[in-house]
């Protein structure tokens, strides 16, 4: 790009050529650059209906030297389909610019082949927010993708989808409502999409076919309820022979840590200052991450720097070089005994934190392996209050290993009947007491 005065060129190899010919018509379209000296491509920065007519313009008076972009392609091919649909596609009413471009980015996010790259529009954007404050309509589920196909990364504990039986790991093949005019395969289906469907009005029913693999295919009807989720819960107790029985005096403190969040921390704070009150009392802390979807890495850092006296949390691995976390702060916890027990619902940020209270102190992990999920998102705010999460790194446990879609491993493997596992029934909970066990053996 140089500059003459007042009027400003775009150089392209020798030759350049007035900004004005593109300011004229472009309006709301910015100019990338994609690559030096030939090459460049038009990006959306905001369109709206009645600038598509200039942009066309624009494009079909530009040379034909900037319609290449660094691997040659002809983007005039967009417009050309553009265009067309415009003029020849057979409901007009269903033709808004606005939702052409947000479907556009969305293809150009799933050409990545990575399910967690997406683009937010606005009311999928909001939607994320929501869940990060812990209140919103829905069924309680986090969901994911298992070898490509969307999943039940958790079921939230108390909520609707979790007394249906829904259980982690569950796959979702289809997705109905009635009252929203939905039957759909999720074959396809981007998250946002998909979270769009199975959320809505409280009351409303939503109907799932799921395959679990020790049960195959099934349907399940799940009423939508107000979903308040608190990030941290915590109790005393002791094993009997009738199972864990909540004493005020107990040795044991149960730690619940359901999320990562916005509230996380100060709902942690309280926790541990508590559990640092009755310290001299205790045998040890079982903490409990099942069914805990993650959420902020800087939040698993922080907890586990709870534990971890000083050293490496976790490793971050870009594209350019491999970041190294360590503990944060004073270990408020240290060499209290602690136990961590994890399920198919333990992911992302919460395998974080178990694997490196593994790797780092020996600690035991008890009950079922986790989910696996060892990518690192970058959420970006765009105009229009659209989102954009952009897959960034990898995360590497302290001793290096990826667990990507293969989870951690419990050391104690204990596996949840189903009625205990759907808090259908007021059974015992045999993956807590073989946590409790270790504990004091």
């Amino acid at each position: 790009m140089a500059e003459d005065g007042h009027q400003l060129y775009l150089r392209v190899g020798r030759r350049r050529w007035p900004l004005t010919l593109i300011r004229n018509g472009l309006m709301g379209v910015t100019l990338v650059v994609l690559g030096a000296g030939l090459g460049y491509a038009w990006a959306f920065k905001q369109i709206n209906q009645t600038q598509i007519p200039s942009v066309l313009k624009a494009w079909r008076q530009a040379p034909e030297q900037m319609k290449l972009d660094k691997d040659g392609l002809d983007f005039s091919l967009y417009w050309q389909v553009w265009e067309t649909l415009e003029k020849n596609f057979l409901e007009t009413e269903k033709i808004d610019p606005k939702e052409m471009v947000y479907g556009s980015i969305q293809g150009m996010t799933a050409a990545l082949g990575d399910p967690y790259t997406v683009f937010l529009p606005p009311e999928e954007n909001q939607q994320t927010k929501e869940d990060l404050n812990g209140e919103f309509d829905g069924i309680g589920v986090q969901l994911g993708y298992k070898r490509d196909t969307l999943a039940v990364m958790a079921p939230l504990e108390g909520h609707p989808a979790i007394k249906q039986g829904v259980k982690a790991g569950d796959l979702i093949l289809h997705i109905k409502d009635e009252q929203k005019q939905l039957d759909v395969e999720t074959a396809g289906l981007t998250l946002p999409e998909a979270v769009t469907m199975i959320r809505g009005k409280k009351g409303t029913p939503v109907t799932l076919t799921l395959y679990r693999e020790d049960k195959g295919t099934f349907e399940v009807t799940i009423m939508r309820e107000t979903i308040a989720i608190p990030s941290v819960e915590w109790e005393y107790g002791e094993v009997t022979d009738k199972g864990w029985v909540k004493q005020t005096n107990g040795t044991i403190a149960w730690l619940k840590l359901r999320r990562f969040g916005e509230k996380t921390q100060p709902e942690w704070d309280e926790a541990v200052a508590d559990i640092v009150k009755h310290r001299d009392n205790l045998k040890g802390v079982v903490l409990d991450l099942r069914n805990n979807p993650g959420g902020y890495l800087t939040g698993a850092i922080d907890l586990a720097s709870d534990f971890i006296p000083e050293g490496v949390v976790v490793q971050q691995q870009g594209r350019a070089e491999t970041q190294t976390f360590k503990v944060t702060r004073r270990a408020r916890l240290i060499n209290l005994p602690t136990v961590v027990v994890i399920n198919g619902g333990s992911a992302s940020a919460s395998e974080i934190l178990a694997g490196a209270l593994r790797d780092r102190l020996q600690v035991k992990l008890v009950g079922e392996r986790s989910f696996g999920k060892g990518t690192v998102q970058e959420a970006i705010e765009l105009a229009d209050q659209a989102g954009l999460h952009v897959t960034t790194a990898r995360w590497l446990l302290p001793n290096g290993d990826w667990i990507h879609e293969d989870g951690l491993k419990p050391d104690v493997e204990v596996t949840l009947p189903d009625e205990v596992a759907s808090e259908a029934a007021n059974l015992k909970d045999s993956q807590l007491e073989a946590a409790v066990k270790e504990l004091t053996n």
